[in-house]
């Protein structure tokens, strides 16, 4: 461990971490995806979702064996970083950060325009402003008072976003229409390559999570048994409200795009039924919000750490021992990147980014395996050597598949110019940059 990471309070254990990958994960999108995963692939909808948990299981298994042998503020940043040296570290992590900043940006969006249904200033203007800068201002004091405070919010929101998805569950599966689930037809592999590139945004998000791996009591145990508990709970949670909603709204649920879980909630609960969906959705953006707030900035705080960024921001308060000077600085970019767009057109590219970020951390965890790096404790062993790996990099690449050649250009260009960042800074530091450098936190520990 780095001098600055033990400056860091390990006070996150299983519950909350497994808190924290479930409300990354479980998004506003399951309140809307639902209707195109309806459109793409109708009654056989659980396909896709099989399919995404499935490329997720054998990711998580990946992620699990990296994140028990590495236990580095910086979460995939640090896996890769300490498989690959800084180089390919500091790529992964200038990817991380731009698909989190913009998601994270989106989102936070999406929120404003929330509140400006019961607020009608909060849709535009000032007003939208207003509600931005005080959403990551509060969250970015509650992140510095401790980390303890942070991840107590992130369990909190998580338990409250549950409640309604719950609710609609129990109550709707009594008026399941079973004809409205029978197949009619297989879908082609293409259909459900095409609907799980979509839907493969409610599975991930889990690189948010573990980023604040400096702070995560004994690693080598609570991460891998996080990752499953969490992928257990949303793959059965998302199966269930997809079945009930398909059960309820039959062939007319692909019609429903902005809420088609609304719908159903309304068609069986009323008007106060739909109300507690859309409030679900609501509480469910800024339980993202305030997940992303816990891990992301520490991704700041990681390059800092690490040389590529000022060094300011590896700083930890004296008090609460958090990277306060991190999210200080991440809070205002986020905040900055809300205000001025929706980034919405950055959908797909998000999803792109991150499928890429899963590709290489696979291999890491295989490096990372086969030279034994251990960082306290018996480590999490991939079962079958190199068979897992291989099959989840597979998957991902099949994914990466159905996206077009526009979103691959974006993400070289922005790799490119990150790499002659690196190169310039190396230069400066007058050191020829490498591909392992000793004196980094992320040589081999």
């Amino acid at each position: 461990m780095t001098s600055a990471d033990a400056r860091l309070l390990r006070a996150i254990g299983i519950r909350r971490l497994t808190a924290s990958i479930i409300n990354v994960t479980i998004g506003a999108g399951i309140f809307v995806l639902p209707a195109t995963v309806a459109a793409g692939l109708g009654p056989a909808a659980p396909i896709a979702y099989l399919v995404c948990a499935i490329a997720m299981a054998l990711v998580m298994v990946c992620f699990a064996a990296a994140g028990s042998r590495v236990s580095l503020t910086g979460g995939l940043y640090a896996y890769i970083g300490v498989a690959f040296g800084p180089f390919v570290g500091f790529l992964a992590g200038v990817l991380y950060w731009l698909v989190a900043s913009f998601a994270v940006a989106s989102v936070a969006s999406a929120f404003s325009g929330s509140i400006g249904v019961v607020w009608a200033p909060a849709a535009a203007g000032v007003g939208r402003a207003a509600v931005l800068l005080a959403l990551f201002g509060a969250l970015a004091i509650v992140n510095v008072r401790g980390v303890r405070h942070g991840s107590g919010l992130v369990e909190a929101m998580t338990a409250a976003k549950l409640v309604p998805l719950i609710v609609f569950v129990a109550a709707g599966i009594w008026f399941v229409r079973a004809d409205y689930l029978a197949w009619s037809r297989v879908p082609t592999v293409a259909e459900v390559g095409r609907t799980a590139i979509v839907l493969i945004f409610a599975f991930v998000g889990v690189e948010v999570a573990l980023v604040p791996s400096g702070e995560v009591r004994d690693t080598a145990a609570t991460v891998p048994r996080a990752l499953f508990l969490a992928l257990a709970a949303t793959t059965t949670l998302y199966l269930l409200v997809q079945g009930v909603a398909q059960g309820v709204l039959g062939p007319a649920m692909s019609t429903f795009a902005a809420a088609p879980l609304a719908e159903a909630a309304g068609r069986v609960l009323g008007q106060s039924g739909r109300l507690l969906v859309l409030a679900g959705a609501t509480i469910s953006m800024f339980g993202y919000v305030s997940g992303d707030m816990l891990g992301s900035p520490r991704s700041l705080y990681a390059l800092a750490r690490d040389g590529v960024l000022p060094r300011r921001l590896a700083d930890v308060h004296p008090r609460f021992r958090t990277p306060h000077i991190a999210i200080a600085v991440y809070a205002v970019m986020v905040a900055a990147l809300a205000v001025s767009s929706s980034f919405t057109q950055l959908a797909i590219l998000a999803n792109v980014g991150s499928l890429s970020l899963y590709l290489v951390c696979v291999a890491a965890s295989f490096e990372l395996q086969r030279t034994d790096v251990r960082a306290g404790g018996p480590p999490f062993v991939v079962p079958g050597g190199p068979v897992i790996p291989m099959l989840a990099g597979a998957m991902i690449v099949w994914l990466l598949a159905q996206a077009t050649w526009k979103e691959f250009a974006v993400e070289a260009i922005v790799l490119a110019a990150a790499s002659v960042l690196y190169a310039v800074r190396a230069t400066s530091a007058g050191t020829r940059p490498s591909r392992r450098r000793s004196s980094s936190p992320l040589s081999r520990l």
